[in-house]
């Protein structure tokens, strides 16, 4: 992909209007959510993909236990399950 160069400027109310040609590029429309991240080479903007909603049943097998030889609770499993999300998220896994 070819690296484009735009100009862009923050409005009063703190908007930035990302410019058409890299709207149209990336076919984002009216309603596209983006993470906002503070880099040591400026600020990156990435479009937010969202998860699909996953129940505990659909998972619970794969996750490791807190304590071995010691069962854990539905609530341990699911803070867990957030943990792991969060922890691939911010390693652009998702």
């Amino acid at each position: 992909m070819e690296m484009t160069l735009e100009k862009t400027r923050l409005s009063t109310k703190g908007q930035i209007v990302l410019p058409k040609i890299i709207r149209t590029a990336h076919a984002w429309g009216p309603g596209t959510e983006f993470t906002v991240e503070e880099t040591p080479q400026g600020i990156l903007l990435k479009p937010a993909r969202k998860l699909p909603v996953t129940r505990l049943e659909d998972v619970a097998g794969c996750l490791k236990p807190y304590y071995k030889g010691k069962p854990i609770t539905i609530k341990e499993m699911r803070m867990a399950g957030a943990k792991a999300v969060r922890e691939a998220h911010a390693h652009g896994r998702y």
